[in-house]
């Protein structure tokens, strides 16, 4: 007999100070398939890609879409396939943007996409944390090609990070650090910049002022690599003149103008979209790797050599809460991560 869920959705895009641009539903508990695992979700954050999909939603959806891209909780179930995990498990994850999302009591994810999670730190520390690590892992070591391990080599390296208090930035600037490259991120005001310094910046620049300019005053006439995190188009002047020969650029944000790249040619410079979801999009083989990435950052953080971006705790989940949140996040004014626990 199927087992009925309460989950929190939307059917189509309104203000979030109105009540049904989030609201309360009744669903069927799904069955997990092949690599699937059921989870009981314990907790979810809120990321700007639950802005993003509810303002593209501008037709009527016949039934509520299901959002969330941050989960922990506990395995119930598995699928046949299911190797990794067991039940009883607890997991962090990201999860799929073509499945319904964490904001349920139950999901579906697959086992390829999970981490197992820390075991030090709390459930809500945990759940501010799969989204943007994997952004910002795969941006560094996948797409800038960086050894993590290759810390005599990193050292004379340099990266400047756009938007360095934000939630991927507050990881990367993190990793970078643990990677000994010299890490320059940029910040609005003074409580921005410590956050930024606390999480193992050498070098902090004011975005409202020129950054060529501060970054040329710190000593670098280049840097080795950028990753843009907020606003590509008006930051592209910037980058331009700051990547360095053989240098990497990589961008979270993309593009509503065609870009120049002809400046570029003659440094030879790589430049790369990151997306977390591509590889659970295409179910490509390297869908894995992301299981393997979230065990890594789960063990950095128990080790406390990584630290959780989150800043803000809500309880319990429920609809006004998740418009709470999303409100939050919506300010552009948001530090770290907000996550809403069960």
């Amino acid at each position: 007999m199927e087992k009925d869920m309460k989950a929190i959705g939307f059917t189509k895009y309104l203000s979030i100070k109105n009540p049904d641009s989030l609201f309360e539903f009744t669903t069927k508990v799904p069955t997990p398939n092949s690599h699937d695992l059921l989870v009981k979700v314990e907790a979810v954050s809120v990321n700007p890609v639950d802005v993003f999909t509810r303002r593209s939603q501008r037709k009527q959806l016949a039934s509520p879409k299901i959002m969330g891209w941050d989960a922990y909780g506990t395995v119930v179930s598995t699928g046949s396939e299911v190797s990794f995990f067991k039940p009883g498990d607890k997991v962090f994850y990201a999860g799929s943007y073509k499945r319904p999302g964490s904001d349920s009591e139950y999901q579906l994810v697959d086992e390829r996409i999970v981490g197992h999670a820390p075991k030090n730190i709390s459930i809500e520390e945990s759940a501010a944390m799969p989204l943007t690590s994997l952004t910002a892992w795969e941006s560094l070591f996948e797409q800038m090609d960086i050894n993590i391990d290759d810390k005599e080599n990193n050292k004379s390296k340099s990266i400047l990070i756009i938007n360095g208090s934000g939630g991927v930035g507050s990881v990367a600037t993190q990793l970078a650090h643990l990677a000994n490259l010299t890490v320059i991120a940029t910040a609005g005001n003074e409580t921005t910049k410590q956050r930024e310094l606390h999480h193992g910046n050498d070098h902090v620049v004011d975005y409202h002022d020129s950054i060529v300019d501060q970054v040329h005053d710190l000593g670098f006439q280049h840097v080795n690599y950028i990753l843009e995190l907020v606003n590509l188009d008006a930051y592209w002047s910037t980058i331009t003149r700051l990547i360095g020969p053989n240098g990497s650029i990589v961008s979270t944000t993309g593009s509503g103008r065609n870009l120049n790249f002809s400046s570029l040619k003659s440094r030879m410079v790589r430049f790369g979209w990151e997306w977390m979801y591509e590889k659970a999009w295409y179910e490509t083989p390297a869908m894995i790797t992301q299981h393997e990435i979230l065990d890594k950052i789960g063990k950095l953080l128990d080790q406390g050599v990584l630290k959780s971006t989150l800043t803000k705790t809500i309880t319990p989940i429920s609809a006004k809460n998740l418009r709470k949140a999303t409100s939050m996040v919506e300010s552009h004014h948001m530090m770290g991560k907000v996550v809403v626990k069960r």
